[in-house]
């Protein structure tokens, strides 16, 4: 029985290798993605006119981030950050909601983002790439003001 589950291992993770050892360059993640705003998680009087967020690679195992956000009365919200993929903490700039995170790429096609405002933690998101590459799904954990916790699911197209 041990032989079996040790060769089963082996198995495991010799089909696991080809996606380990695959560059963070060659993620589906990179690009520039935009919400599915009809079926955005939040509530239809809360969803904003528009989401672009861009993944690019910047060299040295680390990814920028850009965040692009038009409210729906037309006022903008933006981020930026270079980040190492090894989650290592870094700041961000803009007008977001958050002034540092930290990134982890468990998979080439799962991102895991940690966010937090000024020493509170704001929220944990996994972005994975579906298979085609052309949708990827945001699961955002965070906080309600009275410490419920939530979960939100939302779904991004890739743009050209």
């Amino acid at each position: 029985m041990k032989l079996l589950s040790a060769a089963l291992l082996s198995v495991a993770l010799l089909q696991a290798m080809p996606a380990l050892a695959e560059s963070p360059k060659s993620s589906p993640l990179l690009g520039r993605w935009s919400l599915d705003i009809a079926t955005s998680a939040l509530p239809e009087a809360q969803r904003p006119q528009q989401v672009v967020l861009e993944f690019k690679d910047a060299g040295a195992g680390r990814w920028s981030s850009h965040v692009d956000i038009v409210l729906q009365d037309g006022k903008t919200m933006k981020s930026d950050g270079t980040l190492a993929l090894d989650g290592t903490p870094a700041s961000l700039i803009g007008s977001y909601g958050a002034n540092q995170a930290t990134l982890k790429l468990p998979a080439p096609n799962t991102l895991v983002m940690q966010l937090v405002d000024h020493g509170a933690p704001a929220s944990t998101r996994v972005y994975t790439v579906a298979a085609d590459r052309s949708t990827m799904t945001e699961t955002k954990a965070f906080f309600g003001h009275d410490g419920t916790p939530i979960l939100q699911t939302n779904l991004f197209k890739r743009l050209p």
